[in-house]
């Protein structure tokens, strides 16, 4: 279970403490799409996070990872002038390992920012990075993404039980 438990638990990705992030160390924030940057109706980038990107990119080497195609990801690409890995496969670890031979980064210097236990914090965990769990932004999901959030209801509740993650308490 351990490897479904974020480092950092935040609202959304308004409210993380990057300033924290780079007195800690992280050079790299490599940022799930759907659900954690926008809606997955979503095809293109909101002005919201078009500010928010403009001042990251100012202290970190950031990046979108998604399982999404190269063509969903591709306008986020463009109109915020970052990197993406697409069809990621997460939580499996190749792309995480291809960026940070890529972009010779070491595993404490990377930070991984999602909505989703069993694809975005389980892939970061296992890579050693930092894993910052946000609220997904909105309900509307894919097939495999919904019965992702049915076994990952299951971990919350035990974590819950644990009180080692409860959703709506936020940690950084």
């Amino acid at each position: 279970m351990d490897n479904f438990i974020p480092d950092i638990y935040a609202q959304s990705i308004y409210t993380i403490n990057y300033q924290k992030l780079k007195k800690n160390g992280i050079k790299c924030l490599i940022f799930d799409l759907d659900n954690t940057l926008v809606p997955y109706k979503e095809t293109e980038p909101t002005q919201k996070v078009k500010d928010l990107f403009a001042v990251l990119t100012n202290d970190f080497k950031v990046i979108i990872m998604s399982n999404s195609t190269k063509n969903r990801l591709r306008p986020f690409k463009e109109k915020l002038n970052v990197d993406t890995a697409y069809s990621s496969r997460k939580p499996f670890k190749k792309k995480y390992k291809r960026i940070i031979e890529l972009y010779r980064f070491k595993e404490d210097e990377v930070a991984c920012i999602g909505d989703q236990l069993l694809t975005d914090i389980l892939g970061a965990n296992r890579m050693g990075f930092t894993s910052i769990f946000v609220n997904r932004l909105a309900p509307f999901e894919t097939i495999p993404t919904r019965i992702n959030r049915s076994f990952e209801k299951i971990i919350l509740n035990k974590l819950k039980k644990q009180k080692l993650l409860v959703k709506g308490e936020y940690y950084d």
